[in-house]
């Protein structure tokens, strides 16, 4: 199933400044080989469902790795029976 989300990952007792985390995450999505989109308060992701998933799971080891003791994660998820549907077939329906 194909899903397109939003992700908002926040790594807290590392100080006010997560650029770092914010860019390791976005290395694991290219990684990865998903559509991302990163966004003032997150990144949009298109992909499988399982793929997804995946790479949110891996954020989140990455950036335990990188010091992080605790993370707060959103996630927004949409999925859709009826047809694929992009990241940017979204934001044309909405722009045209």
């Amino acid at each position: 199933m194909r899903v397109i989300i939003d992700l908002c990952v926040v790594p807290m007792g590392v100080g006010v400044s997560v650029s770092n985390y914010v860019s390791a995450c976005q290395d694991v999505l290219a990684e990865a080989g998903l559509e991302h989109s990163l966004h003032a308060y997150g990144t949009n992701i298109e992909g499988e469902w399982d793929d997804v998933f995946a790479a949110v799971k891996r954020c989140h080891e990455v950036v335990h790795d990188m010091g992080a003791p605790r993370i707060t994660t959103t996630v927004k998820i949409g999925s859709r029976t009826d047809r694929v549907q992009s990241m940017q077939e979204k934001i044309d329906s909405v722009s045209s």
